[in-house]
């Protein structure tokens, strides 16, 4: 699956008129590209599949994954589903300064294009050019002349990339009113969509610096435009879709051979999400929606264990994710107000889903392997599964179940809200 062909033709679609879009599954998490494959051999559709900056990158990123050990992860699991390789669609996300931003700007910089030259070169086709957010010394958020200088740079390095190792050139996500990774750190009221004038004219200062440096053909295939349109989640809010006050906005790439990109996603209803692809945002970012249910299950099993099984210490698998984020608070102490009891709440039940970041680390990982022997071929009644999966229609009908088919089926009641708002009434 050609990611030039699969992305086209979204585009030819929604000249012809028709309502369409694709989920970009925006995670590095095992289970949930297990999930997404599983869901893609079901149904035939195809699967994007993105590693941000900060998950991988060439220094290893959170979760210890170059670009390429990322792609072999994919192709691991890939194996296991059934799933063909050249079936999945692979992009980069946020690809720029952002996880160097303490340095100088030429430092960041030069890492930056170091990292989309070893995305590009490791296979992925889509790359979201992002040094839209400033360094050392710079403002946070940096205009759109500076920003469009740097992309340049950016793409200038993934060109090179692809002719030095004889690959197809990327398709190309550019813009600069990008929601930071991860969601809002701010108390969410309302978030104001981009202005459909600002939007048209980030997209010709960004069309103006590629031709200026000699990348017209590279320009050619931005596929996506990255703008606001009127969607967050904070720790424990969500700022919904409202049609609207998109209305402009949503017309503002009428006669352009583009779509919106819309990031964070996450928790929008089904219904929020068929009318952003209906108003051409049809490129669909989800990752801390996906994760979260795949906690909030986790905790659930936690519970239940806790519950049924004598020998399992009541609440193990969060008072070790509790012990290994207090001895490790960088993923989290930044983003989380100063208020003790406050932190503790959002360390394990922030919509940010800051935990995620530890779920890589080894004392996770054998916790939660220990949650899972524990509950090995024990029966959960029916009424418990209520208790603590109420969000589980299966495991409330069923006794018998392991519990990685369990977390499986979490992500993918997620995902199966992305499907229909993708492809609304198949």
């Amino acid at each position: 699956m050609e990611v030039s062909n699969v992305l086209m033709t979204l585009l030819e679609r929604r000249r012809a008129g028709e309502i369409a879009g694709i989920p970009s599954i925006c995670s590095s998490h095992p289970l949930v590209i297990e999930a997404a494959l599983r869901r893609s051999r079901r149904t035939g559709a195809p699967v994007l599949i993105e590693a941000t900056c900060n998950q991988v990158n060439q220094e290893g990123g959170y979760t210890g994954m170059t670009p390429r050990g990322f792609v072999d992860q994919v192709g691991i699991i890939a194996e296991k589903v059934g799933v063909d390789t050249r079936d999945i669609i692979l992009g980069g996300d946020h690809l720029g300064p952002n996880p160097w931003r303490k340095l100088a700007a030429p430092v960041a910089m030069a890492k930056a294009e170091a990292m989309v030259a070893a995305f590009v070169t490791a296979g992925f086709s889509k790359i979201h050019l992002d040094p839209s957010m400033g360094c050392a010394g710079e403002p946070e958020g940096l205009d759109d002349a500076v920003t469009a200088q740097r992309t340049v740079r950016l793409a200038r390095a993934a060109e090179a990339a692809a002719r030095t190792s004889g690959l197809a050139p990327p398709l190309y996500v550019v813009g600069t009113e990008v929601p930071p990774p991860g969601g809002a750190r701010h108390a969410l009221d309302h978030v104001e969509p981009t202005s459909a004038e600002r939007a048209r004219a980030t997209l010709a200062i960004f069309r103006g610096a590629f031709e200026a440096a000699g990348l017209a053909e590279a320009f050619a295939r931005v596929v996506a435009l990255v703008v606001q349109p009127g969607v967050e989640f904070g720790h424990d809010a969500v700022a919904e879709y409202d049609p609207a006050r998109a209305q402009f906005l949503s017309r503002a790439l009428d006669g352009k051979n583009l779509i919106f990109e819309a990031h964070s996603t996450d928790y929008q209803s089904v219904a929020r999400l068929t009318e952003l692809v209906r108003d051409r945002f049809c490129i669909l970012k989800v990752g801390p929606a996906l994760t979260f249910a795949l906690r909030e299950t986790l905790y659930g099993l936690d519970f239940i264990a806790s519950e049924l099984v004598p020998d399992y210490p009541s609440r193990a698998l969060a008072k070790a994710m509790e012990n290994l984020m207090l001895a490790e608070p960088r993923w989290w102490a930044p983003y989380y107000p100063d208020d003790p009891e406050r932190q503790r709440i959002w360390r394990h039940y922030s919509y940010s889903d800051r935990i995620r970041y530890y779920w890589p680390y080894p004392e996770a990982d054998a916790a939660v392997r220990r949650l899972l022997r524990a509950l090995s071929g024990v029966a959960i009644p029916a009424p418990m599964a209520r208790q603590f999966l109420p969000h589980l229609e299966f495991a409330k009908r069923s006794s018998r179940h392991d519990g990685e088919t369990v977390l499986l089926a979490s992500i993918d009641e997620v995902l199966g809200q992305y499907a229909a708002a993708c492809a609304p009434g198949s």
